[in-house]
């Protein structure tokens, strides 16, 4: 992985800076950063649509919008982390989270940065998902499988494993890939993609290249919340891909962490990543990325965690993504 995101950066560098930065035009209509008056801007989407919510505009200051604003609950995410590494389940987390109908966010460390692991399935499905708005028979495309990459490790392994020898389509290698987490159908993928249509969706997005002055992948909590946003948004893909992305994400076999502490009844889109050096000296970390479809008050919800086991950190996950549950509950649910 780190060899394939070297060659990245080089060929980003010699060959593709000068590409397009149409990102800027691209989320304009979206909120900027920070933790914005509900009452100075609000977005306006469609409806009407499974899994996505198309933003039509944005009001802005001078606009009279009448809506009930979330109330802010950082002080009791604060409190559970700190009891959380009082108990030794984490070492530290990284939080995100959205209220997908008017735009306030809370962060806590979202500028801290963690290996992103699994997680970069996402845009990489995205930039498939680009490619074949204007070549649909790129899914169609099928790659031989050879062998299992020895080097690829996987603490939570998939359910269903391919077949060395076979052929797979992208299209059931990019289900493989977000819905069993298969790195082997990963790589596969990853290799068979030219490089520039990958970086193109950091850089259409605004979303720095994962990688830091150690090669290492690395990315912020707030950086990656934005594949998620462009989804649900469908600002980015065509609503035919960014529904059948999120329809992929709907299905994600990995379920604790934030699914576990949300009610069945609600509706979840997410992925995971989990990664493991096998170093005593290094700690684990553990991340989770989703949208909560709580009726009328979608919201996102990003998590990433560090410490020393992942039964700790995804039940650490679990704990923060019901707290947050609960505080939307009380503000909206019926009475």
């Amino acid at each position: 992985m780190k060899k394939i995101w070297i060659f990245i950066v080089i060929s980003f560098v010699t060959g593709f800076i000068g590409g397009s930065l149409s990102g800027n035009k691209l989320l304009s209509g979206l909120l900027p950063g920070g933790h914005t008056s509900a009452s100075k801007a609000f977005e306006f989407h469609q409806g009407g649509f499974p899994f996505i919510n198309p933003l039509l505009e944005c009001e802005v200051e001078g606009e009279t919008v009448e809506f009930k604003e979330l109330v802010s609950f950082k002080k009791d995410i604060e409190g559970l982390v700190g009891s959380l590494k009082s108990k030794k389940w984490i070492d530290f987390s990284a939080i995100y989270f959205r209220d997908l109908n008017n735009g306030p966010w809370i962060g806590i460390s979202e500028k801290k940065k963690f290996s992103p692991a699994s997680l970069l399935k996402v845009p990489l499905m995205i930039a498939y998902f680009k490619e074949a708005e204007t070549n649909p028979t790129i899914l169609k495309k099928t790659i031989m499988f050879e062998k299992p990459d020895k080097s690829s490790f996987q603490n939570i392994k998939p359910s269903s494993v391919m077949q060395a020898g076979k052929k797979y389509s992208v299209e059931e290698l990019i289900r493989r890939s977000i819905i069993y987490s298969d790195n082997d159908a990963y790589l596969l993928l990853l290799r068979n993609l030219d490089q520039k249509r990958l970086i193109s969706i950091y850089t259409d997005l605004g979303v720095p290249l994962p990688i830091d002055g150690t090669n290492e992948d690395m990315m912020t909590v707030k950086e990656y919340a934005t594949f998620f946003r462009v989804l649900f948004n469908a600002s980015y893909l065509s609503r035919e891909m960014s529904t059948k992305a999120l329809d992929l994400l709907s299905k994600t076999e990995f379920r604790d962490g934030i699914v576990a502490g949300v009610p069945s009844s609600i509706g979840v889109v997410h992925k995971f990543g989990e990664r493991d050096l096998n170093d005593k000296n290094t700690p684990k970390q553990m991340h989770d990325c989703a949208i909560v479809y709580y009726p009328e008050h979608p919201y996102l919800l990003c998590i990433m965690t560090r410490g020393d086991s992942f039964e700790y950190l995804d039940d650490s996950i679990k704990e923060i993504s019901a707290l947050i549950f609960r505080s939307v509950d009380s503000q909206f649910g019926k009475k």
